[in-house]
């Protein structure tokens, strides 16, 4: 390689020390990508196994899993695996060993989904207040939870975090962005409470900053804790820049070892790239437009509250950017979904030089252009483009846990039908479980 490529891949091998005292071997994370593969009894399977160990020996230095549940009611979708009183702890000690059969570390990513629970495997979701969904319909008005289901939330974090360090995770991530539970309660769209966890920011921010303590007390201090958190909601009235730089002020004195950087919700996409609604987002600056990263320049106003490493995912592609993200102090470790679904050894060819940037062929894969593409201002469309996309996305990832190569010539249409087939399947069997469960729990 030229002097340039080495130096550019030499700085992407770089290990980090976490305050926790472990190392990442390099700069190159998989981020959170939840990916459907639970059994029926939401338990981990051989085919997250298999997918873990391909992703571990494609190079990346840590891979956080997609959303593991804290409870087996509020599901983020069918397929999630969930850590709610029992569970299979040799099938998490399986997925862990495969995750590292390469010599990455893992982390669980852990979650409360709220009421962004589906309908159609959730039907008593949860939220800070009975706040509904704004999204054809397909999700309950969610109940507000009480001061007493509050601090079961607590506790079920801090149960699964020890379940997973148990198992041989190397840490967690908890989950504090993306609309989910946690991110309700930062929100003050979603937060109307008039109580201690409602109103000002501090009391919208007390559980976030309550499960953090409450799981480190419990792992101890060499196990590492991520937080993810949105930079902002993107909606007018919602968690907003300013209120997510001080909570990073709160929670630099919470001993955690890596803040991921992301934003939006369910109502407003921006993780996904789409920025929803415009008339209803904090516009981005224009040079965030021209990076390739969606969300360094909000990191980089974060870097003078943090003192934890950070983490910024969603738009890598090429080799120079992440190098250059890194050089610029904005973040400390380049996170990857998309283009790990597709490719799971970029990484590996990243490190021997062999590419420099990363093919995404589901990207530009659409239903219409222009004013019925995947930008159009009627959210019906809007929201048949993205859905149809991530499911092909969530395709390339089974056919992996499959122990297949990903498929980029799928029709978008494929991608649809057979993600919404999985769905249904899985969300008729697990919903055949939770009925079990609770009947035993009654018993």
């Amino acid at each position: 390689m030229p002097n340039h490529a080495t130096d550019a891949v030499a700085r992407l091998r770089e290990p980090l020390a976490l305050p926790c005292g472990q190392t990442l071997p390099n700069r190159i994370a998989k981020a959170a990508m939840t990916e459907g593969l639970a059994d029926a009894r939401m338990n981990a399977t051989p085919a997250l196994e298999t997918l873990y160990r391909r992703w571990s020996q494609g190079g990346a230095g840590l891979l956080i899993t997609g959303n593991v549940q804290i409870d087996r009611w509020d599901l983020e979708r069918p397929g999630n695996v969930v850590i709610d009183g029992d569970a299979d702890r040799d099938a998490l000690a399986r997925w862990a060993a495969a995750a590292k059969a390469g010599g990455s570390r893992v982390w669980m990513q852990l979650s409360h989904a709220g009421r962004q629970a589906p309908l159609y495997c959730t039907p008593r979701p949860v939220a800070p207040s009975p706040v509904g969904l704004k999204l054809l319909g397909a999700y309950r008005r969610p109940r507000a939870l009480t001061e007493q289901g509050i601090a079961s939330v607590i506790e079920r974090f801090v149960h699964a975090a020890t379940v997973a360090r148990d198992a041989g995770f190397d840490g967690v991530q908890i989950h504090g962005a993306h609309g989910y539970l946690l991110s309700e309660f930062l929100s003050p769209i979603t937060n109307r409470r008039q109580d201690a966890h409602g109103g000002s920011l501090e009391n919208r921010a007390r559980l976030l900053l309550a499960v953090v303590r409450a799981v480190r007390a419990a792992v101890g201090d060499d196990f590492a804790i991520g937080v993810k958190l949105n930079s902002a909601d993107f909606q007018k009235g919602g968690f907003s820049n300013d209120e997510c730089i001080q909570v990073v002020r709160w929670l630099s004195d919470c001993h955690i070892d890596l803040l991921e950087i992301s934003g939006g919700s369910y109502e407003q996409p921006r993780l996904l790239g789409h920025s929803g609604d415009e008339s209803q987002a904090e516009a981005p600056r224009a040079s965030t437009r021209r990076r390739e990263a969606y969300f360094l320049e909000y990191a980089a106003l974060m870097r003078e509250a943090a003192t934890m490493p950070l983490m910024v995912t969603g738009g890598f592609r090429s080799r120079d950017a992440m190098v250059a993200a890194l050089d610029s102090g904005d973040t400390d470790i380049i996170g990857l979904g998309r283009p790990l679904c597709v490719d799971p050894n970029f990484v590996a060819r990243l490190f021997d030089g062999t590419t420099a940037e990363a093919s995404d062929p589901g990207a530009d894969l659409a239903y219409g252009r222009g004013t019925f593409g995947p930008r159009s201002s009627v959210s019906a469309l809007r929201f048949l483009n993205i859905f149809s996309q991530m499911g092909w996305y969530y395709m390339q990832l089974m056919r992996i846990g499959r122990g297949l190569e990903p498929d980029w010539q799928m029709p978008l249409s494929r991608g649809l039908f057979g993600h919404v087939r999985a769905e249904l399947g899985a969300a008729r069997r697990i919903r055949a479980f939770q009925k079990q469960a609770d009947t035993l729990d009654a018993e």
